[in-house]
């Protein structure tokens, strides 16, 4: 089952999602994957990576690195589809597809990330998702700032629509917004 999980900074999401997919994994007898999105701008993402990696160490992930074009994997022969995937995340893969390391800006390029991950549910039927909720408050910001909120707010839209479970993650607990009862407990 695909799933999406979103929520606040920090608040436990990419813990949850990395228990998911790998209970996912072991119970089909899959290959386990880590679609990793963050291309690396500065040392702060440098050491953001190295403290994923080192939490993720001995869960018995492959780490396919994938900040733009993310259907591309469904082209790797080596990337098996039926494996279970969990793409971390969703914002950084929507940034790194509007805001190129030239500085150039493309205001459209909500569209194909949605369609991008919409396929790549498609494709696998076994990701989990984790994207941040970033567009809930209610204050203004410049142009580029809102568009980017907007257009990741679209993105969930479109992903909660083809997840069979959609699940936020809050301060440590998790409430399940569409699925199967229970589930959100069941780990």
């Amino acid at each position: 089952m695909n799933i999406l999980i979103s929520g606040g900074a920090k608040n436990g999401k990419s813990y949850y999602a990395q228990r998911l997919a790998k209970e996912t994994a072991e119970k089909h007898g899959c290959p386990l994957y880590y679609i990793a999105t963050m291309i690396p701008r500065d040392e702060e993402d440098r050491a953001r990576i190295r403290r994923h990696l080192a939490e993720r160490e001995g869960w018995g992930f492959e780490t396919l690195e994938q900040g733009r074009n993310l259907t591309d994997l469904l082209k790797d022969p080596s990337v098996d589809r039926k494996g279970a995937f969990l793409l971390d995340s969703v914002t950084a893969l929507l940034s790194n597809e509007m805001f190129d390391e030239d500085g150039r800006y493309d205001p459209d390029a909500a569209e194909r990330v949605a369609a991008d991950c919409a396929a790549f549910a498609e494709a696998t039927g076994n990701t989990v998702f984790v994207s941040d909720y970033i567009y809930g408050d209610a204050d203004r910001y410049d142009e580029l700032t809102e568009n980017y909120r907007r257009s990741l707010a679209g993105i969930d839209r479109r992903l909660a629509g083809v997840c069979g479970c959609v699940l936020e993650v809050t301060a440590g607990q998790t409430v399940l917004w569409k699925g199967p009862a229970g589930f959100e407990e069941e780990l």
